[in-house]
């Protein structure tokens, strides 16, 4: 997953990171956005639906945990969240597509 210059600036401001460590910010990122998906189901991390917003939240709380070395503790301290997002993301993909098998 390519993550963009304008997520990673995203994130650093949220985190209050000044200093570069640009490369490995965007490789926890990008680790961050492959298990959402895997957990929760496909997203657009640049999208404005409800559920975008919901999953990038996600990610960027699961890449805060990863960044401390703490990201043992994200699924357990998340996982209302995650499995809400994740029903959520598949009853949209039901309402688009009805024919849709889960």
């Amino acid at each position: 997953m390519e993550v963009t210059e304008s997520l990673l600036q995203e994130f650093k401001n949220r985190m209050h990171i000044s200093h570069n460590e640009d490369d490995n910010l965007k490789k926890l990122l990008s680790f961050s956005i492959i298990k959402i998906k895997s957990n929760c189901g496909e997203f657009d991390i640049y999208g404005n639906k409800d559920t975008d917003i919901r999953a990038k939240e996600l990610v960027f709380e699961r890449t805060r945990y990863a960044y401390n070395d703490a990201v043992e503790y994200f699924e357990n301290n998340f996982l209302s969240e995650i499995t809400s997002l994740g029903l959520d993301i598949v009853l949209e993909e039901m309402e688009i597509n009805p024919d849709a098998t889960i």
